[in-house]
């Protein structure tokens, strides 16, 4: 069995593309079921096994989290059946199927986190949203100039823009109408394949900053309803810290998750140079839906120049060999 790092994929990861892949009978499947039937919302194979993709119906938080959630849960036993899984990250909110996928929560309980949680998203929605904007070229070699440009934009708007998420090579900024709509003028536009970035996610609040402070709040009175417990594979969080089998406080797990994880940015970069360095694993395996974190764990090992891998062109070499440095469960 293979040592492997699993990394888990957050909003925008389930699209047309993904659907129609839940299966019916599984346990875990009608248990959500029955959580969701709990709360009264649409079943969630109804919304997998429509006619067609509608971004306004299939991408409204409460139902995209669930949705995420489960096909990522059913990756994750898959992988860890083949292989030996020595840490777990997620790219936000991965961080919350992270807690259920390494054994923190139970399967019931990460769904009701999930849900819960997409659900005060909507409930108190803050102004604003997320915008990416690429920190590198082509070959996913850092261009220096493209990030001062953006720490010169986000400080020259303290209240109104943020860094939301380190993400590989791209930066996720999140702000208010104004801080977005400052971005949007200042940052040269950037053509990379049939994108122009910088490009606004669609149906994205301002996660991961001070403006989703309510959100925080909210949660704190849903936070005693989950049942933490000591991981049974080390998490590393979005500040890179990590959360071992043996020396986890459920405590910090609860507090992080329903305060640090909302309001902070989230380092997605760090938590994965963190357990390149801790564990040194024959692979990455990044779990579906979709295939969101390919292309950014490829640049996070570029500019580690993890097993020698300096530009796109290398990665790529390397996946093509006998030892891929990162495996992709996107069907």
């Amino acid at each position: 069995m293979s040592r492997v790092v699993l990394v888990l994929p957050g909003r925008g990861s389930y699209t047309e593309r993904t659907m129609g892949q839940l299966p019916a009978e599984h346990a875990w499947v009608q248990a959500a079921e029955a959580l969701r039937a709990e709360l009264g919302l649409e079943p969630l194979l109804q919304l997998d096994r429509a006619e067609r993709f509608s971004p306004a119906r299939h991408l409204r938080p409460a139902h995209v989290s669930p949705l995420i959630y489960l096909r990522t849960m059913l990756d994750v036993a898959r992988v860890r059946e083949q292989h030996e899984v020595v840490a777990i990250v997620g790219n936000s909110m991965g961080w919350y199927t992270g807690l259920a996928a390494g054994g923190a929560l139970s399967f019931e309980d990460g769904f009701r986190l999930v849900q819960k949680m997409s659900m005060l998203q909507e409930e108190h929605g803050a102004e604003g949203g997320q915008i990416v904007y690429p920190l590198v070229g082509e070959d996913w070699r850092r261009i220096p100039a493209r990030e001062a440009a953006v720490e010169a934009l986000v400080a020259a708007h303290p209240q109104d823009l943020f860094h939301s998420i380190h993400l590989g090579g791209q930066a996720v900024l999140a702000g208010t109408r104004a801080g977005l709509a400052a971005a949007s003028e200042a940052l040269e536009p950037i053509q990379q394949g049939r994108i122009t970035y910088p490009l606004r996610l669609a149906q994205h609040g301002p996660y991961h900053t001070p403006l989703v402070a309510e959100t925080a709040r909210a949660a704190h009175a849903f936070a005693g309803e989950l049942a933490f417990q000591q991981p049974e594979i080390e998490l590393i969080d979005g500040a890179g810290r990590r959360h071992t089998p043996w020396g986890a406080s459920t405590e910090a797990l609860r507090g992080y998750t329903f305060e640090e994880q909302i309001v902070d940015t989230y380092d997605f970069t760090r938590s994965v140079e963190v357990a390149l360095l801790e564990h040194a694993p024959e692979r990455l395996v990044a779990t579906g839906p979709g295939n969101t974190l390919g292309g950014i764990l490829g640049q996070i090992l570029v500019a580690r120049r993890w097993r020698g891998i300096d530009s796109k062109d290398a990665f790529l070499t390397i996946q093509e060999s006998e030892a891929p440095a990162l495996e992709s469960l996107d069907r």
